[in-house]
């Protein structure tokens, strides 16, 4: 019991400790100190390894400073731990719970942080039975690197009780804000060739960021799929991510993967392809994106595009592709989306494609991307698209060129440092 205790005493904030914070990530801390003093769980999702323990442990340090929250009533858990191996199921949380609070004694309400809570068996049941609890009030933030894990034991023993915070790597706005840089085209490319895995700011040469980064893959891999999934073949599970990142952005199906497989003398079927990119995409490792006919406003079945996590995958394990700058800068504006909350398609008109339909509430947005507007055969192909659609919705093209361009029958020119504030409310 000692060694537990010790434990905890080791990673909380009790007897004048501290936390690394990291870098201030206060897009996401500031939405999620919004929903502090009440009773829903604040649910943090994201890939393994993109910032969500510095996250928690900034609102942890936060509700300290700021809130005046005495440290003995702040439990911090991660399950990534070695000392926290102990804790396996529910019910040896409930233990440990039980002694902080008979040894800490906390007065009033407690804020309870638990990372990689999946590794718990059966944690959705103490999570509901103390974000409940009257008698000892509990505020809960938790953490976990598996989608369909956490939300369908959310969503059946906490529905309507909880909020999820979706945790991405690194922006291109923290990335200036960490380096110290200015938003412009030369950042930016920097920024496209490297990534936003915050781990890989810390690590001095370029051979100890690709060893990090195969680490990261492999892990995620091994530890979140392998290990939790009925995988017969691990060599193709891995092929399956690698033809992913190397196909990213562009149009597949699970029947032309099925193919280039079977080219290669590899037998597959349909079903294990199909389940081997769900995994992938549980784990946050890249992301699925339909179809959309504009004109006739619904979702087209078939072909889709996959899209990274993050694009350090790309830039450190698999550089010898032909994979150009447009490629990777199409893949950064489609995380930009999705971090700026936006439900993301790929749309078409007719004969031609729109890369991104992207929609927020009543907002609507249209966007092509391309390295560089640099000969009319180009601005013709990337405009024409987006005048072939007749709504009034916001249409945009976003590229790398130095000089922004003057509008074009209402279509906006964005240089893609300069996103992010077009998408801002």
């Amino acid at each position: 019991m000692d060694e537990k205790l010790e434990a905890l005493k080791k990673y909380n904030l009790w007897n004048g400790n501290s936390y690394n914070l990291g870098l201030k990530r206060k897009s996401y801390t500031n939405k999620i100190n919004s929903f502090i003093g009440n009773n829903l769980v604040k649910v943090l999702i994201g890939q393994r390894r993109s910032g969500k323990s510095y996250i928690l442990r900034q609102v942890a340090a936060n509700l300290v400073s700021s809130h005046g929250v005495d440290p003995a009533n702040i439990l911090y858990i991660n399950k990534e731990y070695l000392e926290f191996d102990f804790i396996a199921d529910y019910k040896d949380l409930e233990s440990i719970y039980r002694l902080y609070r008979d040894t800490i004694n906390p007065t009033g309400r407690v804020y309870l942080f638990m990372d990689e809570i999946q590794y718990i068996e059966g944690w959705e049941r103490f999570v509901n039975s103390h974000s409940q609890d009257f008698a000892e009030e509990c505020e809960l933030f938790i953490s976990g690197s598996n989608s369909k894990m956490l939300s369908s034991e959310l969503a059946t023993l906490l529905s309507g009780r909880y909020v999820e915070f979706h945790i991405f790597p690194y922006s291109f706005e923290e990335y200036i804000q960490l380096q110290g840089k200015s938003a412009d085209r030369s950042s930016y490319i920097d920024f496209l060739k490297k990534g936003g895995l915050p781990e890989l700011y810390n690590l001095p040469t370029e051979e100890s960021q690709k060893q990090y980064v195969a680490s990261v893959k492999d892990t995620i891999l091994l530890r979140d799929i392998v290990q939790r999934k009925t995988i017969r073949d691990v060599k193709l599970l891995d092929d399956v991510f690698i033809y992913l990142v190397n196909n990213a952005s562009n149009l597949l199906s699970i029947t032309n993967i099925v193919n280039f497989f079977a080219s290669k003398k590899r037998k597959t079927t349909y079903d294990t392809i199909s389940n081997y990119i769900g995994f992938i995409e549980e784990a946050f490792l890249a992301y699925k994106t339909e179809r959309y006919n504009i004109k006739g406003k619904d979702v087209v079945a078939g072909n889709c595009k996959y899209y990274l996590n993050d694009l350090a995958f790309k830039n450190y394990l698999y550089p010898g592709f032909a994979y150009g700058l447009g490629y990777l800068l199409e893949n950064a504006v489609y995380l930009e989306l999705l971090r700026s909350g936006y439900t993301v398609y790929t749309g078409t008109i007719k004969d031609k494609e729109v890369d991104f339909v992207a929609t927020k509430g009543d907002r609507v947005i249209y966007l092509q991307c391309t390295y560089m507007l640099e000969d009319e055969k180009t601005i013709e192909r990337e405009y024409g698209a987006l005048e072939a659609i007749t709504d009034s919705y916001e249409k945009y093209v976003v590229s790398l060129d130095e000089i922004k361009l003057p509008s074009r029958n209402g279509i906006r020119h964005i240089q893609g440092w300069d996103l992010f504030s077009f998408l801002l409310p």
